[in-house]
């Protein structure tokens, strides 16, 4: 990687030229001098420097932005060159929605690091919407994720299985002990308690309002599953959550599925990536992703 770019990141930061010197093993006026350069060959200032500060300006966010996706990929191409030669070993950043990386990621990364104990994952959790923008930075190897998301040509796609998605409420909830089917219609006056925007659960929950014409009376939202299941139990409301999300629940008896007629909703998790290249790891952890026993219990055909 260019050495004026590194120096540049390491000073951002630290905030601080002497202490960006050290971290370098580099003189202090060392560093000034490729600070000089990298700001003469760029054409402009890109720090605000005072005795007490320093600190980017906008040209300087620009430049901080772009060279650490630069160093993403220097080590990434570093990595796929050893590749060549070497067994699976090396760091994977991997991004999960919450569903998967929360209820089945866990085993798959003890799995992989039992077969590869050289390489060393990273995680990440967050909405689907959030996964596919840190993929398309380059701030992640592979997401994988539930749920769409449009207009972004620069990341491949590829469902591998389908989840399982049910309607839940209260044990206590009067409809948990009806025998015949229930209309999802009959939920309309429900309180729906769902995930936020952005999240692959609640474009799932708004494809079945739209499907079936269905328009709750209220709605409440969360940033993420584990307190809506806990609203769920204190008698809140109901729920669309995914069946790998309530396994626990389900076997305590905290909260029941209503056997609803036009439930399961299935929708698909995905692997989002953006380099047609992979490193070893990578190849092989993907590998053990798609033929994960649970994973392939809901294979995608």
């Amino acid at each position: 990687m260019d050495q004026q770019l590194e120096v540049f990141i390491k000073v951002v930061e630290k905030k601080n030229f002497s202490k960006a010197a050290e971290e370098l093993h580099m003189t202090q006026p060392a560093v000034s001098q490729y600070i000089r350069s990298l700001e003469e060959s760029t054409g402009v200032k890109l720090l605000e420097r005072t005795n007490k500060y320093v600190r980017l300006n906008k040209a300087g966010e620009i430049v901080f932005h772009h060279a650490l996706e630069i160093k993403e990929l220097y080590a990434k191409m570093n990595h796929l060159l050893d590749d060549l030669t070497n067994k699976a070993s090396g760091s994977i950043a991997i991004g999960a929605s919450y569903t998967f990386g929360e209820y089945l990621l866990p085993a798959i990364i003890a799995e992989a690091k039992e077969q590869y104990p050289d390489i060393k994952p990273t995680v990440t959790i967050g909405n689907t919407t959030t996964i596919a923008a840190l993929v398309l930075n380059h701030q992640l190897d592979v997401g994988i994720v539930e749920g769409h998301f449009k207009g972004v040509k620069e990341l491949k796609t590829e469902p591998f299985a389908k989840d399982r998605m049910v309607i839940v409420a209260p044990a206590n909830h009067p409809l948990t002990e009806r025998e015949n089917p229930i209309l999802i219609k009959e939920l309309t006056e429900e309180t729906w308690i769902l995930r936020e925007l952005g999240s692959g659960t609640r474009e799932a929950a708004e494809a079945v309002f739209e499907k079936f014409e269905l328009s709750p009376q209220a709605i409440m939202h969360f940033s993420s599953t584990q307190p809506i299941k806990a609203m769920v139990e204190a008698g809140i409301g109901i729920s669309l959550l995914s069946e790998w999300a309530i396994q626990k629940e389900l076997k305590y008896g905290d909260i029941k599925v209503l056997n609803v007629k036009e439930m399961p909703y299935t929708r698909d998790f995905s692997i989002v990536t953006r380099s047609p290249f992979q490193t070893k790891a990578l190849s092989e952890f993907l590998k053990l992703l798609k033929n994960h026993k649970e994973v392939t219990d809901f294979k995608v055909e």
